[in-house]
């Protein structure tokens, strides 16, 4: 019987994901001839060829893609006994390391954080804000526990890798300069605006959500300008620049930001019906502003940015959990998990998933 080596077969297992030698070298924090040289091992040991050349590279075999499809099965039993030592060990008690992308961090992690102070005061959270695309190469990498990011840039439903976990389908809405036709025109449609400059980033998801929810809408949106963060993208629309859609979960609490449930926002906004005033002078869906702020069908804003609903076709952007498959079984990762279904579902700002 063949004698498994676990190092081998993580080293395979990212060999396969990566590509090449040097990057599986760099994801491991090895050299590449240390990678050839355990590849090298790990054929001996099974007796049959795992990589054949193919051109400057090498790509797997049959053989090693046999052998990685039971090495999964391996992995995810390994991923089951940490998490039952863990519980053995600490019970609820421990640390998990959350990646999210920047907008989930406010909206989603800070809130679920504050409620496992209450809940669980002994499950410590690390976050580590990332790029939505990068928190799954950070969960694959083992640098996180638990990955937020959007399900288009998620590894498929049926990676068997990962546990996925359906948070919330966040509205986009779209932000138009304060003295725009149609700032407070009824029934606002997405079409409604193919004739205008739009603002987004020139390549990333928020690029591919906005191209895709206007094509969607049966128009390809022209930009005018390319900007990444969203303070940028807002002094662009409050100076008269452009349009662009803005995802709700971008208008969540910050210092200075907005304020839920009928409060009074900070900054001199005031808000009701569970919305909003910021800093940066957005309005939104019934926040009325002080200081000569007007509110119309819309919400407009002193300063200059008006944030508008698109109706019953507006589209939205699906934000994920996942967790490395098995690991949902730590109880402090299930713990956070929780947390985090429980603040998507009580958000008012987005649709939570049921």
């Amino acid at each position: 019987m063949v004698e498994w080596d676990i190092r081998k077969l993580q080293i395979l297992r990212t060999l396969r994901e990566r590509g090449t030698v040097t990057a599986t070298a760099e994801a491991l924090r090895m050299t590449p001839s240390a990678v050839s040289q355990q590849l090298t091992n790990l054929a001996k040991q099974v007796g049959v060829p795992l990589l054949e050349a193919h051109g400057r590279r090498v790509r797997l075999t049959d053989a090693a893609r046999l052998v990685l499809r039971h090495t999964e099965a391996v992995f995810e039993q390994l991923e089951r006994a940490d998490a039952e030592l863990t519980a053995y060990r600490h019970g609820d008690v421990g640390e998990v390391r959350v990646g999210a992308f920047s907008t989930a961090v406010p909206a989603l992690v800070v809130p679920a954080v504050r409620a496992l102070r209450r809940t669980a005061p002994g499950v410590a959270v690390r976050v580590r804000e990332a790029e939505a695309g990068e928190a799954y190469e950070l969960l694959a990498a083992g640098e996180v526990d638990l990955a937020l990011s959007l399900a288009a840039q998620a590894p498929t439903v049926g990676d068997g890798r990962f546990t996925r976990v359906e948070l919330l389908a966040d509205p986009l809405d779209v932000a138009l300069p304060k003295g725009h036709a149609l700032a407070t025109a009824a029934g606002l449609r997405l079409a409604d605006l193919a004739g205008e400059d739009w603002i987004f980033g020139g390549s990333g998801p928020w690029s591919d959500i906005t191209r895709g929810a206007c094509e969607a809408a049966g128009f390809s949106p022209r930009q005018g300008h390319s900007a990444a963060g969203w303070t940028a993208i807002l002094a662009m629309v409050e100076a008269g620049m452009g349009v662009a859609l803005v995802p709700r979960m971008a208008a969540v609490a910050r210092d200075g930001g907005v304020t839920r449930d009928g409060g009074v926002a900070r900054d001199g906004g005031v808000a009701r019906d569970g919305v909003v005033a910021r800093d940066r002078g957005v309005a939104r869906d019934g926040g009325v502003m002080r200081e000569g702020g007007v509110m119309r069908e819309g919400g407009v804003m002193r300063g200059g940015v008006v944030m508008r609903e698109l109706g019953e076709q507006r589209p939205v952007r699906h934000v994920v959990a996942a967790v490395r498959r098995g690991g949902e079984d730590a109880p402090a990762v299930g713990r956070v998990l929780r947390a985090l279904r429980e603040t998507a579902s009580q958000t008012h700002e987005g649709r939570p998933v049921p």
